[in-house]
């Protein structure tokens, strides 16, 4: 009693207090799932977060030979050329266009096809159609253009041949400008939203039948079930994905749009992954490259917060 009391009254603190304990505890009692953890850790860490230090090359005149330490530093130069290059403004609104097409177009679309494979009531027929949607998500995109060009090209496609037939002439898809955003959100919705409907189906099987049960007892048709029962229950999940495509917003993606872009498409298909490709890659801007891939990262940032806050202060769960 008397040392205990010596210690509390010098102020002195226990070398392991009861805090240090129990993290120690639940360590050693957990450390098989903390094993297992660790091969993602160590990928996030490697391939994610030691990375990031290669944003500093964006605030110099980068030189391979001269490395991180002895490339000058430049300030917000390479920005300012960014903006003020005309370049600017044309792949800046190719890239919104596109990425408004895809949140308005292709985010609705896991949605709705989970509500309707919600609504089958044969199993094998529903595990069916759930297979047969989750197939192109496993293609790549070398395959999915390999593809698009067998179907719409004007010599012996599919589609063009059916289009012949039927108007008398042909539409060049592939190289026409204003078919390429179409064709594209085509592309996305045929290939990612069958994947995209596992996380709503997770969330519908949370869904507690005795709501359903209660609605039939009260009248509700299937429609006014879907209604008030069905999508209350996916409101959570289908905010918490969105601010997370915003967050993605101005990621159009490389391999999709470089497989399909051509030089009589180019002006409404470069987009700013395609841009940082040709010019920190071929041209070896580095540092005028990893700018621009700052500036998506920021605007990145800037909507998911900002979409994070609007959804708390509309009532409905975030993020953060």
């Amino acid at each position: 009693m008397h040392n205990v009391n010596l210690e509390q009254s010098s102020g002195i603190e226990p070398l392991i207090t009861p805090k240090k304990k129990n993290v120690m505890a639940k360590l050693k009692k957990f450390k098989w799932l903390y094993i297992m953890l660790l091969p993602g850790v160590i990928y996030f860490v490697v391939f994610k977060y030691f990375p990031m230090w290669g944003v500093l090359i964006a605030f110099q005149d980068y030189s391979p030979f001269l490395g991180f330490t002895g490339s000058t530093w430049v300030g917000f130069e390479h920005f300012k050329d960014f903006f003020m290059n005309p370049d600017f403004t044309r792949l800046l609104r190719n890239t919104f266009i596109l990425a408004l097409y895809d949140l308005v177009f292709y985010f609705p679309a896991p949605i709705i096809l989970s509500l309707l494979l919600n609504e089958i009531r044969i199993n094998f027929y529903k595990r069916a159609v759930q297979t047969l949607v989750y197939v192109p998500h496993f293609m790549s995109w070398v395959i999915i253009a390999s593809i698009s060009y067998v179907f719409l090209t004007t010599s012996g496609g599919v589609v063009n041949s059916i289009l012949e037939n039927v108007l008398g002439h042909k539409i060049d898809f592939l190289s026409s400008p204003s078919w390429f955003r179409p064709m594209i959100m085509v592309q996305i919705i045929w290939k990612e939203v069958g994947w995209g409907t596992v996380i709503f189906l997770a969330a519908l099987a949370s869904v507690d039948q005795e709501q359903y049960e209660a609605a039939i007892v009260d009248g509700a048709g299937r429609f006014r079930r879907l209604w008030h029962v069905t999508l209350p229950a996916l409101r959570s999940t289908i905010v918490i994905l969105l601010i997370l495509r915003l967050g993605n917003f101005l990621d159009t993606g490389f391999q999709q749009i470089y497989l399909m872009s051509n030089s009589l498409n180019r002006g409404v298909a470069d987009v700013f992954d395609t841009y940082v490709y040709f010019v920190g890659i071929t041209e070896g801007a580095f540092s005028y490259s990893t700018a621009v891939g700052l500036f998506k990262s920021v605007v990145g940032i800037v909507l998911i917060v900002g979409a994070d806050r609007l959804a708390k202060k509309l009532g409905q769960g975030g993020l953060f």
